[in-house]
């Protein structure tokens, strides 16, 4: 167990974010495959807290789900009114008194809407705070801009003196670039004794968490701070602005996180990927890629341009370009693309190929087997080495249910298919183009369901008179005569 290791991390939720102005809570919108507070209990999970405890108020019911969904360890506790973050820190605090916990060492507070926040610097904050002795320490950062934050006002020796708000703040304190992040973290005893001594008799009527440090240090301890390595870790969202804001900063970083890996990325700024992406060594992606949910990239496999692929496989050198695909397995040096469709329960086997114009879905596909042009393949199984013709559908629905079709290895399936299922090609079979397949192929047999063709001469001139059809008809018959006489003579 880490020496750092906290005994609780708070996690503020409770607000209702109406600048965000949607009908979800701010807390619930996502960047980058998690949610805003689903990154806050990720990073606080890194510094495996003896608890971690996460405040919900507005729309409580919602958030508490999607949170214990998130990390089945962490609790909820409900601010039933927003009174304030000192208010809602003791909220999260007496719903652990109330299981008979009682807290002893660190307890760090932050804030539900700060996504780019990392485990290592809420770590640092710990260990800063733990080395210096302190009662609170605040996470800070220094900006390039601190317009509207509070500032951090430091003694001769280091020390936190005041948080002043920019309202308040004189023209000497308006010049300082350290600023309060929101982030805390309290020696657990003193912050559950100071928090009853916590006043209302301020503007708003609520209790502020940042009252704490005046108290604390009012009382004779040591308040400090802990400077971000990266500023723009400790940026909250409070509109859509800098929802998008903040997703280009992450994306960014999950990108050169990748490429410092060992990943080629072509062009950054038009590829998006969620943190739950995974990557091989000399992986290509390619402008206009999106990786979502638990897609995972294998070594030397080229993707893009223009795919989105959610919660997909992709194979050792597989190839995969302008491809939309979900739930799928494509396997090792595999072909998929251009403009193709793979849904759920889709497999692809070694070498395969999924060409242009073609949808999978629930089918796996053997190794060697290729699709190459136009089709439809549902609800089916297809061996090794055999190529569908262009334009083939696998019928799989009769209006009620959906059935299975099973194609053999080796087998040739004409242009312009319909397989019936549930229907199987055995082995080694062929089918003619144009087929109706609806009954079982024994397996080196080839399967012929079309109808005889049939040619009625001079239909054009007497049904389309006059047309341009019948006038090049005319013109060309001479021509076709003058043939025909020849291989008749012949």
């Amino acid at each position: 167990m880490s020496a750092n290791r906290p005994a609780a991390v708070v996690v503020l939720a409770a607000g209702e974010g109406t600048r965000m102005k949607s009908s979800t809570p701010k807390v619930l919108h996502e960047i980058c495959g998690r949610s805003l507070v689903g990154h806050v209990v990720a990073a606080a999970r890194e510094l495996d807290p003896e608890h971690l405890v996460v405040v919900v108020g507005h729309a409580r019911e919602q958030v508490g789900s999607h949170v214990t969904g998130l990390d089945a360890g962490a609790r909820t506790a409900v601010q039933h009114e927003q009174n304030g973050t000192g208010h809602a820190v003791r909220m999260g605090l007496e719903e652990l008194a109330a299981d008979g916990v009682t807290l002893s060492g660190t307890v760090l507070v932050t804030c539900g809407d700060t996504p780019l926040l990392t485990g290592e610097t809420l770590a640092a904050l710990a260990a800063a705070h733990a080395s210096e002795g302190n009662a609170v320490t605040v996470l800070s950062a220094r900006v390039p801009d601190a317009t509207g934050y509070g500032r951090i006002v430091r003694g001769a020796d280091g020390s936190v003196t005041a948080i002043v708000e920019h309202k308040d703040a004189t023209e000497e304190q308006l010049a300082i670039g350290e600023i309060n992040s929101g982030v805390f973290a309290f020696d657990a005893a003193l912050l559950t004794e100071a928090l009853g001594k916590v006043r209302t008799d301020n503007s708003q009527g609520e209790e502020y968490l940042t009252d704490v440090l005046g108290i604390l240090r009012g009382e004779g301890h040591r308040v400090g701070a802990a400077v971000a390595a990266d500023h723009r870790e400790i940026v909250g969202i409070n509109n859509r602005v800098q929802l998008a804001q903040a997703r280009r900063l992450l994306n960014d970083r999950l990108l050169e996180r990748a490429m410092l890996a060992g990943v080629t990325v072509v062009d950054p700024a038009s590829t998006w990927v969620d943190v739950t992406v995974t990557f091989e060594p000399d992986a290509l992606v390619h402008p206009g890629t999106q990786l979502l949910g638990s897609t995972h990239l294998s070594a030397g496999c080229e993707v893009g341009p223009q795919a989105r692929l959610t919660d997909t496989f992709v194979g050792a050198e597989a190839e995969v370009t302008h491809t939309v695909a979900v739930g799928a397995r494509i396997g090792a040096q595999a072909s998929v693309g251009p403009y193709t469709y793979l849904r759920p329960g889709t497999e692809l086997g070694l070498k395969s190929k999924a060409g242009t114009y073609v949808e999978m879905k629930n089918a796996r596909v053997g190794e060697g087997t290729k699709v190459p042009h136009l089709s439809y393949v549902g609800d089916a199984t297809i061996g090794e080495y055999t190529n569908i013709g262009a334009a083939s559908v696998f019928v799989n629905y009769d209006g009620e249910t959906k059935h299975h079709t099973t194609i053999g290895s080796h087998c040739k399936t004409g242009s312009d298919n319909m397989f019936v299922a549930p229907v199987t090609v055995g082995d080694g079979a062929y089918t003619a183009a144009g087929s109706v397949i609806t009954k079982d192929v024994p397996p080196g047999s080839l399967a012929v369901a079309r109808g005889q063709q049939r040619n009625i001469e001079g239909w054009v001139a007497r049904k389309r008179p006059g047309s341009a059809a019948a006038q090049a008809a005319q013109t060309a018959r001479p021509a076709q005569d003058a043939e025909d006489s020849g291989i008749r003579k012949a």
